[in-house]
């Protein structure tokens, strides 16, 4: 069975490589992620909390559970977006993120929406 609530919520990433924050020789790599999340459904979806699981390069696993998303649970209206932009830091020039928004539904049910894995890399390192 599919979660139709779960398909009316589309994640698109935007990721950039911070080189001002970045200290390679210390293993330390900072990329800013901008996403948009938009709701194709016919209903509010209210973002509750976010799930991510960082993994860089040499396969170490940063997982992250929190309330909402830069402070704030978005009411997300039928064919609107919520952006916003958050950071990651990474000991490795490339890596991967991937995770989930707990969403809630007018009539009080939650459901996951997805976030596609993507790439946090720092450029001309992935061709």
């Amino acid at each position: 069975m599919t979660d139709t609530n779960a398909q009316s919520i589309q994640v698109s990433v935007n990721t950039a490589y911070i080189a001002s924050s970045s200290e390679p020789e210390a293993a330390r790599y900072v990329f800013a992620y901008s996403i948009t999340i938009k709701n194709t459904g016919d209903n509010e979806a209210q973002l509750l909390s976010r799930h991510w699981l960082i993994t860089d390069a040499n396969g170490k696993k940063q997982e992250i559970r929190g309330e909402g998303v830069i402070g704030e649970q978005p009411h997300i209206q039928p064919g609107e977006s919520y952006e916003y932009t958050s950071g990651a830091v990474i000991e490795t020039s490339v890596g991967a993120m991937q995770g989930s928004y707990e969403m809630l539904t007018p009539d009080g049910g939650t459901f996951t929406a997805d976030i596609p894995t993507f790439s946090l890399s720092i450029p001309r390192t992935l061709h």
